[in-house]
């Protein structure tokens, strides 16, 4: 109705005053559709709440030189409940990145943080809103943690609960859009730029209710609002992309921007939240709680980024086999004296490819596990000297050598020493 007045009056200065304009449009309504229902007044508190939506009419604003197509664009909206206070910024799409951004970018455009955010049921910011439960968007949750805020969605499917956004989206849907369309952009920054400029003077326009102790929604923030709202945090909120799974898979990785980041082995199946920074992925279980952290990459390999501490034991033994090299398999020879590394080296040097022979190296060094080192040293002094260096044959020896050097110490230990204080069997007869 404003819209359409201030055109008329463009076409007739001396035409119908607004509260005149308003008065006749009344009666016809009367006349044609009946009574007009009550409303209810609701008081504003100065400061309290931040109303979040889109403007429900995507307009065609955007041009694309390379197809000459005009291209829709979605334009999200502010205003706080008292002074009015418009912001508007314009993204090509709705989606939960756009919808933050936009958020945090209102916040820093008012330069303080009111007591309320009051974002339509939006998917984007509400996973459920019931009479009896409601769920917030976990990147939504982070929002209000880090601006010590409250987020209160109006209740679900009642327009009458959240007029003040409704009334500014339906504002902003005649003064801004049909502004736009007056010029052609071929860019979104250009649009926004426009966009700016015009909201900024529907801010500086003085209300038409020459009563209105708010004069302008500048004045009605600076005089009313501001004060009353609580100081921005000292640093930047993190825009994060935000991906959910409905549950790990059996690699216990989840997969973004064509990387696998490794979770806890222990939360395969169940649900995750993936949040992906500039520099860093975060992974969070079902309730937003954090799970861990991996530097995010940006190069081609590798693909898996795994943490050790997230594998399963047999998963990790496996990763530390196929990660050891020959140099590997000869510092751990050393241990038991020359003749196992001249063993070792033979049997790298007996396939081949080295790659061939570790899984050799690895079971004859295994099996010398809780063996006194002077047995493996005589073991492998044998398999030297009958040019037998490979496993089968040092298993072999080594079980032999262990029995021989086993029986030799009963034999020894078979009599008693002689000794003073020891009877003897005359003793007992």
């Amino acid at each position: 109705m404003s819209y359409l007045w201030i055109d008329y009056k463009k076409k007739n200065p001396d035409g119908y005053q607004l509260s005149q304009f308003y008065k006749l449009y009344g009666d016809f309504m009367k006349e044609a559709y009946g009574t007009l229902k009550a409303s209810m007044p609701v008081e504003r508190i100065p400061g309290k709440k931040m109303y979040i939506d889109w403007v429900g009419d995507q307009a065609e604003l955007l041009l694309d030189t390379s197809t000459g197509e005009i291209r829709k664009v979605h334009i999200f909206t502010t205003t706080l409940g008292f002074s009015s206070l418009i912001y508007a910024e314009i993204f090509m799409d709705e989606k939960l990145r756009q919808f933050i951004a936009g958020t945090v970018h209102a916040l820093s455009f008012y330069g303080a943080v009111p007591k309320y955010l009051v974002p339509d049921n939006l998917r984007t910011a509400v996973t459920k809103h019931s009479r009896d439960e409601l769920v917030l968007q976990s990147a939504f949750s982070n929002l209000e943690t880090f601006y010590d805020t409250i987020i209160l969605p109006p209740p679900p499917r009642k327009p009458k609960g959240k007029p003040t956004v409704e009334n500014h989206v339906r504002f902003l849907e005649t003064h801004l859009v049909e502004t736009l369309k007056k010029d052609t952009y071929t860019s979104l920054e250009a649009l926004n730029a426009a966009a700016k400029k015009i909201v900024a003077d529907i801010n500086q326009r003085p209300f038409q209710k020459k009563s209105d102790i708010r004069e302008t929604r500048m004045n009605g923030y600076e005089k009313y609002d501001k004060p009353r709202m609580n100081k921005l945090p000292g640093e930047s909120y993190t825009l994060c992309d935000y991906k959910y799974f409905l549950k790990v898979p059996d690699n216990y990785h989840l997969e973004y921007d064509a990387h696998y980041y490794s979770a806890l082995y222990t939360q395969l199946r169940k649900p995750a939240i993936l949040k992906a920074t500039m520099t860093e992925i975060r992974i969070c279980d079902e309730c937003n709680r954090l799970i861990c952290k991996h530097p995010r990459l940006y190069r081609d390999f590798p693909l898996y980024v795994t943490e050790d501490s997230h594998m399963p034991q047999e998963h990790r033994y496996y990763k530390e086999i196929n990660l050891h090299d020959g140099a590997y398999y000869r510092r751990w020879a050393s241990v038991y004296g020359d003749s196992m590394i001249t063993l070792i080296d033979r049997i790298l040097r007996s396939s081949k490819h080295e790659e061939q022979a570790f899984n050799s190296c690895a079971g004859v060094l295994h099996s010398c596990k809780d063996v006194p080192h002077r047995l493996v040293q005589e073991a492998a002094d044998k398999c030297v000297e009958a040019n037998a260096c490979e496993y089968s044959y040092f298993k072999k020896v080594l079980g032999m050598v262990q029995n021989s050097h086993a029986a030799s110490d009963t034999s020894s230990s078979g009599k008693l020493p002689s000794h003073s204080n020891i009877r003897g069997k005359e003793s007992y007869k």
